[in-house]
């Protein structure tokens, strides 16, 4: 395959997969259960959940290791296996991918509140995500993603770990965001160009959004990132809002519309789309034949 950077750079858009969790949840995922349990358990069905996504036209699926820092991990008890856990992950979507898509190493944050508004030591935190990235990288992902960040500052601390294990590897950042009467921000308070400042002063090769929003929502937040970077840009939205019905989430943007709002997207020079929350295989396939079309 052609290098990720270089593919990025020289088009066309990349389609990226959709949400993991919700497939974990409806093979047998207990409430409460870390995901990332599975990779030791389960590892075929994270074979599945990627060969889904690449038999619908995904070119760029990520490893079942968004909560796969130690520090996430020890609230399940198994920091221990960090290494073991991040392994297996990337073993079974490179079955899956083969020479199709680019494999991703996903890092989310550490479930951790940085000093002085929490309890983390910075340095325990930077520590945390670099043992979780050099077992990515070790495992042989293409690139890394750190996403979902809300505080910028978390978000510096893993691309610093990232570039202190892989300084050549690409890496994407992405951050959430909350739409409010002056505009979108994190619920740390950063704010489009300050994220994206920010994350790429620290190191990011591609930046952008990530959950919390539909995709109409995120046509705006990328809107945001365009006017103050022409960085590439991610972009990956949820099936809109989710509504709870008996006790699970459940989400109702379409397929069909998700599409019409990549067009969207696409329109504004946004590199990689893809989905988080809710979207599942045919969300895939239909932005593949929209983007593509």
């Amino acid at each position: 395959m052609q290098p990720f950077l270089e593919r990025v750079k020289g088009g066309p858009v990349i389609v990226a997969d959709g949400a993991i969790g919700s497939f974990l949840m409806e093979r047998g995922l207990k409430p409460g259960e870390s995901p990332e349990s599975m990779n030791l358990t389960r590892p075929d069905l994270l074979r599945d959940v990627a060969a889904g996504y690449v038999e619908a036209g995904a070119e760029l699926v990520q490893t079942n290791t968004f909560g796969g820092s130690a520090l996430k991990l020890a609230s399940y008890g198994l920091d221990d296996r960090t290494e073991e856990v991040n392994r297996l992950a990337v073993e079974a979507v490179r079955e899956a991918a083969g020479d199709r898509a680019y494999v991703s190493g996903s890092c989310g944050p550490s479930g951790r509140t940085l000093l002085p508004y929490g309890d983390a030591d910075p340095a325990d935190v930077r520590e945390s995500f670099r043992r979780q990235m050099e077992a990515l990288v070790a495992a042989g992902v293409d690139l890394l993603t750190i996403e979902t960040m809300i505080d910028l500052s978390e978000a510096r601390l893993a691309l610093e770990a990232a570039r202190s294990v892989a300084p050549d590897l690409p890496v994407m950042a992405t951050m959430t965001f909350d739409a409010t009467p002056r505009g979108f921000y994190t619920i740390m308070g950063n704010d489009v160009p300050s994220a994206a400042a920010g994350l790429l002063d620290a190191g990011a090769d591609v930046v952008g959004s990530n959950c919390g929003n539909g995709s109409e929502t995120m046509v705006a937040i990328a809107r945001a990132f365009r006017a103050c970077t022409d960085a590439p840009l991610l972009i990956q939205p949820n099936a809109g809002a989710p509504r709870v019905v008996d006790d699970r989430a459940v989400y109702d943007e379409t397929p069909e519309f998700m599409a019409r709002q990549a067009k969207e997207l696409l329109g504004l020079g946004v590199e990689i789309i893809g989905g988080c929350c809710g979207t599942t295989p045919d969300h895939v396939r239909a932005l593949r034949a929209a983007l593509r079309g």
